[in-house]
């Protein structure tokens, strides 16, 4: 266990993100009883963290540890994940003519993906409360997260996936040790069949936004930005939608930021990316709805973004509306081209997820919806080396 975390968390309760009401965060929870997520609360008021004492932390999200749940720091196992560096790209500026467009790559995290993040946190929790079995239904890189950081805590994970999923993502649950099963359909079959074990076997539910801590992971990237452009926010935020929880978490950050007397009122505009091919947060954003309907026939080579039903799709869509942003679906031909532009323009050869946010870059450019003087961060979410059948194509076979 890693002892060099901080300081103990300042976790009180749990809240119901849809009714306010309070649930006991000392006991392994799910979803609330009207079938919402649950929202970690702090009592902000007695923390010590400052944004200058944050330099003397340590270089991973543990840095945020106050504002964190994990009570005991003893209990922490970190693999390095989080404080992930934000890229000024130079070549893609000069490019675009954005002066001030960056980048943040999570593939710096240790399994390649955003979702450590999350894991890190959530496992670390689990197994404070007790949780013992864990398991997750996934697209494929939080399959790979959970797997690894069981692993790390000598914890059995159960992991299902859509058995057409890039087969990096396969290997990886496997070398991990994780009990894996490979389901035909998309993600929602995937979460069926992990929600089949919990029943019969009293699994714990990992799934995204189904226990109130990998958002807390998640939430970390706001933090991170903050200190990272040098104590203000960006102006644009423009991120890569499929559950949403990274986009959710941001906002939930910025929130208990404000709290903290760090920053006022004003917030990036949260720009959700998803692909034309499976876009039910952009339908229902364009619809004016607050609740995003199912999404047949759900196909991108962005797996990460084929997930046809979000469960905090009202938390993602009261997160961009508020912020004064937009929800924008790309195509598949766009996201191909955006790949190859932005590996070849930075070096960074980014996962489809990521180039999706470069392609709606473009389009968001084309119909005034951003100033070429403005701070923009594109989120790269995971390395594109896990989904080289998806680059290749036919050719892979």
């Amino acid at each position: 266990m890693d002892r060099s975390v901080p300081t103990n968390s300042l976790l009180t309760h749990l809240e119901c993100s849809r009714t306010g009401e309070s649930y006991d965060a000392d006991i392994p929870q799910n979803l609330s009883r009207s079938g919402a997520p649950l929202l970690a609360r702090y009592d902000l008021a007695k923390a010590s963290l400052t944004p200058a004492g944050l330099a003397a932390g340590p270089a991973n999200l543990w840095r945020y540890a106050q504002v964190l749940p994990v009570r005991d720091p003893a209990l922490v196992v970190t693999l390095g994940e989080g404080w992930t560096p934000l890229l000024p790209v130079e070549r893609l500026r000069a490019k675009l003519r954005f002066p001030h467009l960056t980048l943040k790559n999570e593939a710096a995290n240790p399994t390649g993906s955003f979702k450590d993040r999350g894991m890190a946190v959530a496992v670390a929790r689990a197994y404070e409360l007790g949780s013992r079995e864990l398991a997750v239904g996934t697209a494929g890189n939080a399959g790979s997260s959970l797997a690894a950081y069981a692993s790390a805590y000598g914890l059995p994970a159960h992991v299902a996936m859509p058995d057409d999923t890039p087969r990096a993502f396969v290997a990886e649950c496997r070398a991990f040790g994780a009990d894996l099963a490979l389901v035909p359909g998309l993600i929602t079959d995937a979460n069926a069949h992990v929600q089949q074990g919990i029943r019969n076997h009293g699994w714990f539910d990992m799934a995204t936004l189904r226990e109130p801590y990998r958002i807390e992971g998640k939430k970390t990237l706001g933090y991170e930005l903050f200190e990272q452009f040098g104590g203000v926010l960006p102006d644009v935020i423009v991120y890569p939608t499929g559950g949403g929880t990274g986009l959710i978490g941001m906002w939930k950050a910025f929130d208990e930021m404000e709290q903290l007397a760090w920053i006022d009122s004003r917030r990036p505009r949260m720009i959700s990316v998803q692909s034309a091919g499976c876009a039910p947060i952009v339908r229902a954003f364009e619809n004016g709805e607050d609740h995003a309907d199912m999404w047949q026939d759900a196909a991108t080579m962005a797996s990460g973004l084929r997930v046809p039903r979000a469960i905090g799709d009202f938390l993602i869509l009261d997160a961009v509306r508020k912020s004064g942003g937009t929800a924008i679906a790309v195509t598949e031909q766009a996201i191909r081209a955006a790949w190859t532009e932005l590996a070849s323009q930075t070096g960074i050869f980014a996962a489809p997820e990521g180039a999706a946010t470069l392609a709606a870059l473009h389009e968001l450019v084309a119909s005034g919806r951003v100033d070429r003087d403005e701070r923009i961060v594109l989120f790269n979410t995971g390395t594109g080396l896990k989904y080289l059948e998806a680059w290749f194509g036919d050719e892979i076979e």
